[in-house]
């Protein structure tokens, strides 16, 4: 046997530590989170999607009574940039967890399935997507999903 650490690198920041073009694209988060259809879990999820032209999509989670049909905000916009700009790269996303309207203290990390989509839209373009993972006390930001997902399944895992 032998035992292996996994180590993830991200950096740290706060809100007026960020560049305005990426406190804008937290900020567009906010605001799509405010579109979530959340009557179970009372929790909103925005997420804001920049792609290379500069275009941004946005998402909000989508809650069903009949669970697991609604869909979290990442891949809401991830499916959404897809459909109406599938030529065009995404290059960085925000993400935000509000309750009661308020931005969670701490950073909210995408669910694994939404990290597996995330990964997907990485190969699909042969880029990563730079994730702005926001929190009140704290920002983090990783520059590939690899980061938080380093076993990702892809088709290197499929029998062909």
């Amino acid at each position: 046997m032998q035992k292996v650490n996994c180590n993830i690198e991200f950096e740290e920041y706060r809100y007026d530590e960020l560049n305005a073009e990426d406190r804008e694209l937290i900020d567009r988060a906010v605001r799509f989170g405010k579109n979530a259809y959340a009557p179970y879990s009372h929790f909103k999820v925005g997420a804001a999607l920049k792609l290379e032209n500069g275009e941004v999509i946005g998402g909000c989670n989508q809650e069903n009574a009949a669970y697991p049909s609604g869909l979290c905000a990442e891949r809401v916009a991830l499916f959404s940039a897809a459909t109406q700009y599938p030529d065009i790269t995404p290059v960085a996303m925000a993400i935000v967890g509000c309750r009661d309207g308020k931005p969670t203290e701490e950073p909210l990390s995408p669910c694994g399935a939404c990290l597996q989509v995330i990964h997907e839209t990485e190969l699909r373009y042969k880029r990563p997507v730079s994730l702005f993972l926001y929190g009140k006390e704290r920002i983090i930001k990783v520059t590939s999903v690899r980061s938080l997902l380093p076993f990702a399944f892809d088709a290197k895992n499929m029998n062909k």
